[in-house]
């Protein structure tokens, strides 16, 4: 025997001999001796490779964990010796005696915790996943959710059930200290199912013959997600009544939940409030948190943004990475409580540190847009990666953005297309849209217009406004679709009605030219209104344009430049160049020439046709400037080339005029047959 097992097995005994002074056992439960004992499959009921399996993970997260906080104190080694595994299963059998009061002895976990620690020391695997089971849940000593998650990593890498089936659960939901890593959740989860039920015969025997209200809430855990058995809402929900029925928080939390959400059971909001209340008074985090979460949305109860901070906050001080979530999008939206985007920030953190997607993808948005912490496109994207790999569809969604755009990540539109993709497996909705958009205009992919309108459906069927919109401009426009002009109206009308700005204006239009529906100037009026109100430039600038015309309502140029105004404030080109003929005029504001030729430039620069001609206009007469007849001609030449047939009649006229007082020879059409800066013939 080496000195370690020797050491080992002398503080067993020392143990086990104070242990059997304290609780008189039977003689039939010491601890044998190598004499007494002689290895073999008959006494120790197992093989020895049932405890010695050293499968191990690949993740190097969990590896690394167990590396670095393993010791001989408490860790299941190899150990090939058969005596000593046969001592360890002994240790073990005693162990489960104790802990669920079995043949006739009375419970004592404390006891219990001391003889699975014993057996782990000896290489007892199974003894070890109990071990841990008891931190995690508190049986026989002080809850230590970090020694729990500790000693499940060393188990499960061997391929212990029991340990399996916590770490997939802890690494999906999360508990203090605790890191939530769905991607990891899955490895385990996984490893499981290829052992089956029969993985989970420990929990199963405890929770069924022992009626132990932990192993019931676990079991539960088990069912309620696929966890080495078929998912099984109402078989979760049996073994969570069960567990609840007994008093235990967890289990009457998770049956609050079962309640509410109707899983296994017929939906019932106000007996999820009894439940999460009666597990809340325990201090169950969860159910805090859930309380809060009732509260905000209103189920069960009278909804209360205050009641819901106030169980949000009780739960993120506890550690509940959920709550803590909550906390800060309350915090950054002011609900329940004055905004405050540094403290939203602040339990944004918190909870990101902990490895929740949600908060991930949160704490990336506000580093990207300078909420509550300096921008950081960078760290924006970091955090959406974060949340990404875990196979958050939202955060996937942005971090293509960033991709699409070159935001804190080199541009690279085919890595976005990636990331659209797979938010769109997981039915993002506003990823439908952006592959949509990366389809139409060949973005990161084959331009594709079939493939364009098949995403933007899928998208505005599920009530997408930006996707309804861009279907209508398809339908209108005949875009990977025949040209239906009713079909646009229909999407656009849907888009309009849940508030999009762009939609509105686009109805509003359709109404002032008949186009899909019968025309109808006031209904045109009505809807451009609505979107000049969220301060959409095309449809403040079509406003004007009706109030300038009297179409739909009474002429008013007052009102005109109103909204002209405030298009061209947005550096709307159309609505520039409309303000800049108001002020020429003298139209509902004071006459201004001077300002006109500002407000014509502008929108000349732009390309915008009728300012290009208004501008060469006023330089070529000096309406407002002095007279600029190469720079005017310039001007004529561009609206000419952009098909203005009055600049290229004025470009005529003006070269034609140049020639005959610079003595230039001109052709027939009347054009010169020199060149004046930057003049030339307009087709």
């Amino acid at each position: 025997m080496s000195s370690s097992a020797s050491h080992i097995l002398h503080r067993g005994r020392s143990v086990f001999s104070k242990l059997n002074k304290k609780y008189r056992l039977p003689a039939s439960a010491t601890l044998a001796t190598a004499a007494s004992c002689p290895y073999s499959p008959v006494p120790c009921s197992h093989t020895t490779d049932a405890y010695l399996s050293t499968e191990s993970c690949p993740s190097g997260q969990a590896h690394s964990r167990s590396n670095s906080t393993s010791n001989n104190n408490d860790s299941s080694h190899n150990n090939n010796n058969p005596q000593d595994l046969c001592k360890a299963q002994q240790l073990f059998d005693l162990a489960q005696q104790l802990l669920f009061g079995r043949h006739g002895h009375a419970k004592d976990e404390s006891a219990a915790v001391e003889y699975y620690r014993l057996a782990t020391q000896l290489g007892h695997l199974e003894a070890q996943g109990v071990l841990a089971f008891c931190f995690e849940f508190g049986l026989g000593l002080q809850a230590n959710y970090v020694e729990a998650e500790r000693l499940y990593i060393l188990a499960a890498e061997k391929g212990d059930g029991l340990s399996l089936s916590r770490l997939a659960f802890l690494r999906k939901y999360g508990r203090p200290s605790v890191k939530i890593d769905r991607i990891e959740s899955e490895y385990w989860q996984q490893k499981i199912n290829q052992q089956g039920p029969s993985a989970l015969a420990w929990l199963m025997e405890a929770a069924a013959v022992d009626n132990h209200d932990c192993c019931q809430f676990a079991l539960g855990v088990c069912y309620h997600d696929g966890v080495g058995v078929e998912k099984n809402a109402t078989e979760a929900f049996h073994w969570y009544r069960k567990s609840a029925e007994q008093g235990n928080a967890r289990g009457q939390g998770i049956l609050g939940y079962c309640y509410g959400e109707g899983f296994g059971v017929e939906r019932d909001r106000k007996q999820a409030m009894y439940w999460y209340r009666i597990a809340a008074e325990k201090g169950e985090s969860v159910a805090l948190y859930n309380i809060g979460y009732c509260y905000e949305d209103g189920l069960g109860v009278e909804k209360n943004p205050y009641e819901a901070v106030k169980w949000y906050r009780l739960s993120a001080e506890l550690g509940n990475a959920f709550a803590q979530n909550s906390l800060g999008y309350c915090y950054e939206d002011g609900i329940g409580i004055e905004q405050n985007l540094e403290l939203a920030a602040s339990w944004y953190t918190k909870s990101a540190e902990q490895g929740y997607p949600w908060a991930e993808c949160n704490l990336g948005y506000c580093n990207q847009n300078g909420i509550g912490l300096p921008k950081d496109n960078a760290k924006g994207a970091f955090w959406y990666r974060k949340a990404a790999l875990q196979g958050h569809a939202r955060a996937q969604h942005n971090l293509g953005f960033c991709y699409q755009n070159g935001i804190g990540v080199p541009k690279d539109q085919v890595e976005a297309v990636k990331w659209y993709m797979k938010s769109a497996e997981r039915g993002n909705i506003f990823a439908f849209h952006s592959l949509g958009y990366c389809y139409q205009n060949g973005i990161g992919v084959q331009q594709n217009l079939d493939e364009a309108v098949y995403w933007y459906y899928l998208s505005a069927e599920e009530n997408h406004a930006p996707a309804q919109l861009s279907l209508g401009y398809c339908f209108r426009n005949g875009v990977g679709v025949p040209k239906e002009p009713k079909e646009a109206v229909k999407w656009f009308y849907r888009s309009a009605i849940q508030g999009n700005a762009l939609a509105q204006n686009s109805l509003g239009f359709c109404y002032e030219e008949g186009l899909g529906v019968e025309k109808n100037r006031e209904k045109a009026v009505f809807w451009y209104e609505k979107s000049a109100a969220q301060n959409n430039p095309w449809a403040q600038c079509n406003l004007g344009f009706c109030y300038a015309n009297e179409i739909g309502v009474a002429q008013n140029y007052e009102l005109a430049v109103k909204y002209y105004s405030l298009a061209a404030a947005q550096n709307h080109a159309r609505a520039q160049d409309k303000l800049g003929v108001c002020l020429q005029l003298g139209q509902g504001i004071a006459q201004d020439v001077k300002m006109a030729v500002r407000y014509f430039r502008l929108a000349a620069e732009q390309g915008h046709l009728a300012g290009q001609y208004h501008l060469a206009n006023a330089l070529e007469k000096g309406l407002g400037c002095e007279v600029q007849l190469e720079e005017a001609s310039m001007w004529f030449e561009r609206a000419a080339a952009n098909g203005c047939r009055t600049s290229h009649e004025r470009l005529q006229r003006l070269l034609a005029r140049s020639c005959l007082e610079n003595g230039l020879e001109t052709s027939d059409s009347g054009l010169f047959l020199g060149a004046i800066g930057h003049c030339a013939p307009a087709a």
